[in-house]
């Protein structure tokens, strides 16, 4: 009777041997182990994270700091698309006409490709880089269930961001991403085979610009007290130092 009582009605309180001895010990395992779930799930302050800045800036840098240290999944609206027109889904192929103009996706398909990836995050938390660029994203994200805890934007001159840019490589054999100027790659094979990506141009980078200074003041008011912003053009480290003290906090 004693011991029916305890596993009813005082689980917690009951040592790890009487529980086994009553219910086995594949369910004490299974206690403990929904427990610890349940703490570390408790001690991850922020489930969702916006990366926040013009193409350039240096959002794909931090997220991959904000993966090693965090384990949070890294969501990339430009990788995405670019994967979608790569496979030449259907949303990828509308997409692709406005990539190619250096014209922002219109909202509806981002919010189409990205509603499924941000399900998969499931509990490791996500990284969001390059989603929302306007309002009505940052509300079809809320109405996903999926509003950030906190969100970095990473201010740098647009000067600035038409070098990074104007001077990116892609190696299509391993993903890495070089620049010419600031991270060349030292083995000729690899430098005869780098690609520049149709809109790492000047000409279309511009109207991005453009549309981005036109949606970041609206994007930052819409955040309010969850937006940290930051110098981004500083060494990456010194961005990262920042964001880390932000989230540790």
């Amino acid at each position: 009777m004693f011991g029916r009582f305890a596993v009813a009605s005082q689980s917690k309180l009951v040592a790890p041997v009487l529980l086994g001895s009553l219910v086995g010990a594949g369910t004490v395992m299974y206690i403990w182990q929904r427990d610890r779930a349940a703490e570390a799930h408790a001690d991850k302050k922020h489930r969702g994270v916006l990366l926040f800045g013009a193409p350039g800036s240096g959002k794909g840098t931090q997220a991959e700091f904000l993966k090693e240290k965090y384990g949070m999944v890294h969501l990339s609206t430009g990788d995405i698309l670019r994967a979608e027109v790569a496979a030449k889904s259907e949303l990828g192929q509308k997409a692709k006409d406005f990539m190619d103009r250096g014209a922002l996706v219109p909202d509806d398909l981002i919010i189409g490709m990205i509603k499924q990836h941000l399900v998969n995050a499931g509990d490791k938390g996500w990284i969001l880089d390059g989603m929302p660029r306007t309002q009505v994203q940052a509300q079809a994200l809320d109405a996903m269930g999926c509003t950030p805890d906190i969100m970095f934007v990473l201010d740098v001159p647009d000067e600035e961001l038409v070098e990074r840019i104007v001077g990116r490589r892609n190696d299509p054999e391993t993903g890495k991403i070089y620049h010419l100027k600031f991270s060349p790659p030292t083995d000729q094979a690899v430098i005869d085979r780098l690609k520049q990506r149709s809109d790492d141009t000047e000409e279309k980078l511009r109207p991005r610009l453009v549309a981005y200074h036109q949606n970041l003041n609206p994007i930052v008011s819409y955040y309010g007290d969850k937006v940290v912003r930051i110098k981004g053009n500083q060494p990456s480290k010194h961005v990262w130092a920042i964001i880390d003290k932000h989230l540790s906090e």
